[in-house]
């Protein structure tokens, strides 16, 4: 076996172990926020303060991975502080303690993923090798943990925190068998973030990543909440999101040919048509049973919009911008996004229940895949 294939599983190694510890976070942490007693708006106010961070903390790590020496060191640093703080969980259930706690977990462990991204997306478009198995890899760990994670929640709640402090750790590790991907603005002349915009392109379609992943922002803080009220256990919720997760391996076995098909922009539009339908039947179903077939859709959702935009800003951003390129559109497709789906869902939901605001999500879904396919086929045909 070649020095780069032995890299290469390196990476599917990695990813598979990466994502397992954002299973354990996003699908239990509201579910552990319902178990001690806080509300649907006080959970909504916990899980939007977190995304705020990011506001500052992705343009932050990823300016100072772009001139860093090596984009994996800032890596390192980030989840030796993601476990630090993830083991002062749950020291305390007192409402302004949590704030600062997910505060300051969400300002180290938030860019890990861009970052990661972009050390894998620059190291493999010098080799040839395809970035679809390694994320697959990522949807795997997804899945498995999902389970396993439910396990243990069902018995002792508090255990999601050990579980995810443990992944946390075997993720830093692996880290040090990653090559190295350096800084490119290292030593050399310091480039704005600000350039970034400057391609309309990108522009246009992160606005519209924003407004989809703002209805996922919703999905991933309350539907844990609402699968359970209509029925659902904690064992059921983890194999919910291993169905989830494992619909996304599809797309990732043919995402770079189908994106090469269609392009970014119809491939985001397919994403929001598939959001819409199925916001819509969550809204309808009655029963946590009947829910678990409808998580299939999830696999044209989410990593549709992931995939496509970590790809295109990779091709299309210039090699000094990289990283920042990734935290950037990270920041809003999944911070800002997150802090609007969270905070005003909870709000909406304590006025008018889950239910009503899933058949909103959906409605706002039709509209985005409507107006932007719009724009698209006007630009198309001048």
């Amino acid at each position: 076996m070649g020095y780069s294939a032995i890299i290469y599983y390196y990476f599917i190694i990695f990813y598979a172990v990466f994502f397992m510890g954002g299973a354990i976070y996003g699908t239990f942490v509201p579910v552990y926020l319902d178990y001690i007693g806080y509300s649907k708006s006080e959970i909504g106010i916990l899980m939007s303060l977190g995304p705020f961070v990011v506001i500052i903390a992705q343009p932050f790590w990823g300016i100072t991975s772009d001139r860093a020496r090596s984009k994996n060191f800032v890596l390192q640093i980030l989840f030796l502080a993601s476990i630090f703080t993830m083991a002062l969980f749950p020291l305390s259930r007192n409402f302004y303690y949590l704030i600062a706690v997910i505060t300051l977990f969400t300002f180290f462990q938030t860019s890990t993923g861009p970052i990661s991204d972009a050390i894998t997306l620059e190291y493999l478009s010098g080799t040839g090798q395809s970035f679809g198995p390694i994320r697959m890899a990522g949807t795997i760990g997804y899945a498995v943990m999902s389970v396993i994670a439910g396990w243990f929640a069902q018995r002792h709640i508090g255990s999601i925190f050990i579980l995810n402090i443990i992944v946390m750790f075997i993720a830093f590790m692996i880290v040090y068998k990653l090559p190295v991907v350096k800084g490119h603005q290292f030593g050399k002349e310091k480039i704005s973030i600000w350039k970034l915009f400057s391609n309309r392109n990108l522009v246009v379609l992160m606005l519209l990543n924003f407004l989809i992943q703002t209805t996922l922002g919703f999905y991933y803080t309350y539907f844990p909440i609402y699968f359970r009220k209509i029925g659902g256990s904690n064992e059921l919720l983890g194999l919910a999101y291993f169905i989830s997760a494992m619909s996304e391996i599809p797309f990732l076995l043919y995402a770079d040919k189908i994106l090469k098909r269609i392009g970014t922009r119809w491939a985001l539009i397919g994403a929001s048509g598939v959001a819409a339908l199925r916001w819509l039947i969550i809204s309808f179903i009655p029963n946590a049973y009947l829910v678990l077939p409808f998580q299939l859709l999830h696999g044209l959702i989410f990593i549709v919009l992931y995939y496509s935009m970590a790809t295109y800003i990779n091709q299309e951003v210039p090699k000094e911008l990289k990283a920042s390129g990734q935290t950037v559109n990270n920041l809003i497709g999944m911070g800002i996004s997150r802090i609007v789906g969270s905070l005003l869902g909870g709000f909406l939901s304590d006025l008018y229940g889950i239910k009503m605001v899933f058949l909103y999500n959906s409605v706002l879904a039709f509209c985005i895949a409507l107006i932007f396919g719009y724009i698209f086929l006007k630009k198309a045909s001048k």
